[in-house]
């Protein structure tokens, strides 16, 4: 007589795979070395404040009969340049500190673009002021 001798194999209890799912999910991530992708988010993060705060922006004309000397302060928050009172002010700034920003008082508006670096800025601007066609410069301190 002979005899089959089995032997059979537990399957793993489904307590068991939620575990072992568990560990994968961690271990793996941390095994993908950090990619292009990883370096765009940092550099986001370290960007998102670097102009932040209240800028105190003076225009000056150089074309036109408008007045020299309108101080405008702005907002930047992250990317976006907001009024830190005196008028309508929207705009936004890049990873590199360029600026574009639109400023509307009254019936006046103007559209200027420049740079921010540290805690200083420049550029220029062009608009209607008081009926007024005129372009200047401008430069803003934080």
């Amino acid at each position: 007589m002979t005899s089959s001798f089995r032997k059979t194999v537990p399957s793993p209890g489904p307590r068991r795979l939620r575990w072992l799912a568990a560990a994968i999910a961690i271990i793996v991530p941390l095994a993908i070395p950090a990619g292009p992708a990883d370096a765009r988010v940092r550099a986001a993060r370290a960007y998102a404040g670097a102009y932040d705060g209240i800028w105190n922006v003076v225009f000056a004309t150089t074309r036109g009969t408008c007045s020299s000397g309108y101080s405008v302060p702005f907002t930047v928050i992250g990317n976006r340049v907001t009024s830190a009172g005196g008028g309508r002010v929207s705009g936004t700034v890049g990873r590199g500190g360029n600026v574009a920003v639109y400023v509307s008082v009254g019936a006046s508006r103007a559209s200027g673009g420049g740079r921010l670096a540290g805690n200083s800025g420049a550029g220029s601007w062009r608009g209607i002021i008081s009926g007024d066609h005129c372009s200047g410069v401008w430069q803003a301190t934080r």
